[in-house]
């Protein structure tokens, strides 16, 4: 394990370029890029970027979120990042902006919003502060679309939502249009890929088939890790029920795995199940990434999963059917795990909440 770069404020995300550049943003400041030749860039974010985006506001656990580099960068330059923004108002948004980045990595241009409309939490409410429950990851599928992670806002109706982009994992084109081939029930955004998610802060696709799998925070219990079909339900639903009044009528920290589930199989039989879930524990459960190569040996196709409040990596070996055969922990060192990524080197680039990137490089043979 190697620091790759240090007293970074919030890190939130990590993306690499075909040659090796390293973007990665910072929460309350925005998006930079780490050159090959280690020097670092502000691109786009707050004063000081080279491109600066003044509606921009960091709040809670929201401000600049995800980012992905598009499966065509070395011709189109463009990359995406997920960002609170001020230019809606009552209520404000998280939108996904695309840019394009200039030759030598230093400036972004072209700012296009192309997803306007995901669901912000604007009010503090009973449950929590404002900016909660954003998700916001960005991870391009081998399909060669886009998929956006959303949060609940701690909105009990959001999840469930037929129209409202909160709770939902989006699958969109490169100018944020439904991708053809999205199966959400009718009267659904056609946005919508998979809907019933309460904060997913990771997403990832198995090399060996290219299926989907989130990892999301539980409510006080049961985090999850589940492979998600196409037009599924996650089964979380945080309305109050005849067994449970909650504030707000927000029931995601109410209740037990029995009285008000993540995965609500006997309210939506057909939910997707979980393929993991951190027995019984909520602990905060955020980032994703396939390991993927022979370096890796026997971790070859295993899921790396972050957790930040249980301040450890666990590697998830899954079977084809979505079921865990094994877990187990990387023994790293114990903090908050905010964003994982192979990076084209094969090894894995973490960012961790104490400010720093690190590359994990895997063990030679013995």
């Amino acid at each position: 394990r190697a620091t790759v770069l240090g007293s970074l404020s919030n890190p939130w995300d990590i993306a690499f370029a075909p040659t090796g550049e390293m973007f990665f943003t910072e929460r309350c400041n925005g998006l930079s890029v780490r050159r090959t030749n280690g020097t670092v860039v502000r691109l786009f974010g707050t004063a000081g970027s080279a491109l600066v985006a003044p509606d921009l506001f960091c709040e809670g656990q929201s401000g600049m979120n995800g980012v992905a580099v598009d499966p065509d960068f070395a011709t189109n330059r463009r990359i995406y990042v997920y960002m609170a923004s001020n230019l809606s108002t009552n209520p404000r948004t998280n939108r996904v902006v695309r840019l394009v980045i200039d030759a030598g990595f230093t400036t972004a241009g072209q700012r296009t919003d192309i997803i306007t409309d995901i669901r912000y939490k604007d009010v503090a409410n009973a449950v929590g502060g404002a900016g909660a429950h954003s998700g916001g990851r960005l991870r391009f599928g081998p399909d060669g679309f886009l998929y956006v992670t959303t949060g609940d806002n701690h909105s009990p109706g959001l999840p469930q939502s037929q129209t409202l982009l909160g709770g939902k994992v989006l699958r969109v084109t490169t100018a944020g249009a439904a991708a053809p081939g999205n199966a959400a029930p009718a009267g659904f955004d056609p946005r919508i890929y998979t809907y019933g998610h309460r904060n997913p802060q990771g997403i990832a696709f198995r090399p060996s088939d290219g299926r989907p799998f989130t990892s999301e925070h539980g409510p006080n219990h049961s985090d999850e890790v589940t492979m998600l079909v196409n037009g599924g339900n996650g089964g979380w639903d945080p309305q109050n029920r005849p067994s449970l009044s909650c504030p707000d009528n927000y029931c995601g920290y109410a209740g037990s795995a029995s009285t008000m589930p993540m995965t609500d199989v006997a309210r939506f039989p057909s939910a997707m199940p979980p393929t993991w879930t951190n027995n019984g524990n909520s602990q905060g459960t955020g980032p994703a990434a396939f390991l993927d190569g022979p370096q890796w040996r026997a971790w070859n196709g295993r899921l790396a999963v972050g957790i930040m409040g249980g301040t450890r990596l666990m590697i998830l070996e899954i079977a084809a059917n979505g079921s865990l055969v094994s877990e187990t922990d990387a023994n790293l060192p114990a903090v908050r795990y905010r964003a994982l990524t192979q990076g084209p080197d094969g090894n894995l680039y973490i960012a961790t909440d104490a400010g720093e990137i690190w590359r994990v490089v895997p063990s030679p043979a013995p």
